[in-house]
């Protein structure tokens, strides 16, 4: 009571002393910085919130501007703390002297007197008003502030300064945590609560004392009628309403693809992406539900992008931001091995240079290119195919020869035009088709978006930008491949959606993709280890085909595929001469083996067993097979190419299959 007679005497001594001198005591007010820190914040193409990061102190502090906020919540404000705001300079003397006087009639403090501009004033500072030089002090900022940055400016301070409770501060934050919305909008009820709050943000949390919130809140209502700010109707529909009885979650969307903003650009206080905040959530629960029951030690990464403008509508860098499963790594960024992946640019690449067409045929028979002898995936034979069934089939040699025609560089220069950036050791050889090649899954889903743009390179971004766009193929060859992928069967248990998709699986199992295409939208997905080690039985076409399906599901409805460019010359034409059958420029056919092979494990993997046991997977050879681990049989008459071994156990294991024929394959391997 003594300090609030004080605040009225110091402003009775105001006013007497003179306004010159008042005016030059308050020009000559040092304030405290106005720049209040504020949480750095990420937002999506629509503006929603995808993630926040805490200022200093750990406190939750999103800053936000008067007409971002519900007038009804604003005009209750007002009402409840400072009706005269508008016409007082910052300081409010008949608010202070009924402040006294009530408190006077009554014997104890029934108001503090305060205008919103002095709460403000104590918020900037934090310092005491517990003694009269605290007070004064207040005063003294009040009426600086409002000469300095006018009545917007100290709603504003306000709105990102009031104390919700906890490590809550502002508005945003509040109405966020409280409600889960932004406060551009919001019921009376709401808006009630949110004015009650500040007053004692920690006696009337809702998630601790519901019953106190609600007396509150309900206290603010009632006097909000009596002043005809809200109506009876309102305040009846407004007192039925429940309080939150938790404390909600800050959106926490995209963490890796928020983090490299961040790294971009430290100084921005705000962030724009041009994901989609919905779908970003969606394929962020299909990732972390994919992986669900699989090994522990597996990751994932999804890419999704509108090919027609090059905008990024969802990343997802894993399936959870933490250390399980190597979570913290973006595997959107990561290097690896892209297996088959490459092909379609490949074959692209022929088409558009004349070395070959759909029709044409190529032999699938071994071949060597000095020491390079390339192989199948399952080291079998087809002889002569079309070329369009050598590519939905995923054959290694007919695409390694047509690598060998092309040119590795030219197929390197592609890939950099698409907007890539290939990673090699050395100089590129034709391993690069097979995969021998470090890309990224945003690198691959750029790639294919140029093919899905008839050729025409389509940069990706994440902010907006524009690039310049280079052509990777004419329009025809790439309308051919995306066509000869079209008609691929959808994985087993997926829907049949019209989509050009391709799957890849890199030496050693340690990548599987799938990436594809509609008419709109470009997705890639990878699985794998983090670390790079192997996968046992980790196929693309068993792994990410799956999810590549389920992501598009999440689009909604596919967009078809174009037509074909005018000058196509489409399957089933009669091609010239030269495009009838494909003659390899330097390799040499061979003569080929049926020895046995193992596909799985490789010769030389560390692999993690898995209760004890291990995949066996063989390729050719004459069953029935020996099995034996270090000189001892494990397993005799096998029948199978694929088998598991059990009884394993960590350590050193010579591995060594013996045909019927007497045939031998080997591999060395170490297990944990």
């Amino acid at each position: 009571m003594t300090r609030g007679i004080f605040a009225v005497v110091a402003v009775l001594w105001l006013a007497a002393v003179g306004r010159d001198r008042v005016d030059e005591w308050i020009a000559a007010t040092v304030l405290p910085a106005l720049d209040v820190a504020q949480s750095v914040t990420v937002s999506e193409r629509d503006g929603a919130l995808l993630r926040a990061y805490t200022v200093d102190g750990g406190l939750w502090r999103l800053g936000t501007r008067i007409e971002k906020v519900d007038p009804g919540y604003v005009a209750m404000l007002l009402a409840w703390e400072d009706r005269r705001f508008a016409v007082h300079a910052g300081v409010d003397p008949r608010a202070l002297i009924r402040a006294v006087w009530q408190s006077l009639r009554a014997g104890r403090v029934v108001s503090g007197g305060s205008t919103l501009t002095m709460q403000v004033a104590r918020l900037l500072e934090d310092g005491p008003t517990g003694s009269i030089s605290g007070k004064l002090r207040q005063i003294r900022v009040a009426l600086a502030l409002e000469r300095r940055i006018g009545k917007a400016g100290v709603l504003d301070l306000y709105l990102a300064l009031a104390p919700f409770g906890g490590n809550v501060e502002g508005i945003r934050a509040a109405s966020l945590v409280w409600f889960g919305r932004e406060p551009a909008r919001l019921t009376t009820a709401q808006a009630a609560l949110l004015v009650a709050l500040p007053q004692s943000p920690e006696t009337r949390r809702p998630d601790r004392d519901p019953r106190a919130a609600r007396a509150a809140r309900d206290r603010v209502l009632t006097r909000m009628a009596a002043l005809d700010v809200i109506d009876d109707s309102a305040l009846q529909a407004a007192l039925s309403d429940p309080v939150p009885m938790t404390r909600r979650a800050f959106p926490a969307l995209a963490p890796h693809l928020s983090d490299r903003a961040r790294a971009l650009d430290p100084k921005a206080a705000t962030h724009h992406l041009t994901l989609d905040a919905d779908l970003q959530a969606r394929l962020e629960r299909l990732a972390a539900d994919t992986l669900r029951g699989m090994r522990p030690d597996l990751s994932i990464a999804l890419v999704v992008a509108d090919h027609r403008t090059g905008d990024m509508l969802a990343s997802v860098g894993s399936a959870a931001f933490s250390d399980a499963r190597g979570g913290y790594v973006d595997m959107t960024t990561a290097l690896r091995s892209p297996g088959s992946t490459l092909k379609p640019l490949i074959y692209a690449l022929a088409f558009d240079q004349g070395l070959a067409h759909p029709d044409t045929i190529i032999a699938d028979r071994p071949v060597a290119f000095g020491t390079y002898a390339p192989q199948n995936f399952d080291r079998q034979f087809r002889g002569e195919v079309r070329v369009a069934d050598a590519l939905r089939l995923s054959l290694n040699i007919p695409v390694v020869m047509l690598t060998d025609a092309l040119g590795p560089p030219a197929l390197m220069a592609a890939l950099q035009r698409s907007g890539a950036q290939p990673r090699l050791a050395g100089r590129a050889g034709l391993a690069v088709a097979l995969g021998g090649v470090g890309l990224t899954l945003e690198d691959l889903v750029q790639l294919y978006a140029g093919l899905a743009q008839g050729g025409l390179a389509q940069p990706l971004h994440w902010q907006r930008s524009a690039a310049a766009r280079q052509r990777i193929t004419g329009a025809a060859a790439a309308w051919q491949v995306g066509h000869i992928l079209s008609a691929l069967p959808p994985p087993p248990g997926a829907p049949p959606l019209p989509i050009a998709w391709k799957t890849g699986t890199s030496y050693g199992h340690r990548d599987a993709w799938a990436i594809g295409y509609d008419g709109a939208h470009v997705v890639g997905v990878w699985l794998g280890r983090p670390d790079g080690t192997p996968v046992p039985g980790a196929f693309g076409a068993d792994l990410a085909a799956p999810l590549l399906f389920q992501a598009f599901q999440q689009l909604g409805a596919v967009t078809p595929l174009p037509p074909p460019p005018p000058d196509t010359l489409m399957p089933g034409s009669a091609l010239p001469p030269p495009l009838q059958r494909f003659r390899p420029r330097d390799a040499l056919f061979v003569a080929a083996t049926d020895a046995p092979e193992l596909a799985f494990p490789p010769d030389g993997a560390r692999l993690t067993l898995d209760q004890g046991a291990l995949a066996l997977k063989l390729r050719a050879g004459v069953p029935p097979f020996t099995v034996l681990g270090n000189g001892a049989p494990l397993l005799t008459g096998v029948t199978r190419r694929e088998v598991w071994l059990d009884g394993l156990a960590p350590g050193y294991l010579a591995l060594s299959v013996i045909d019927a024929r007497g045939r031998v394959a080997r591999a060395s391997l170490r297990l944990d």
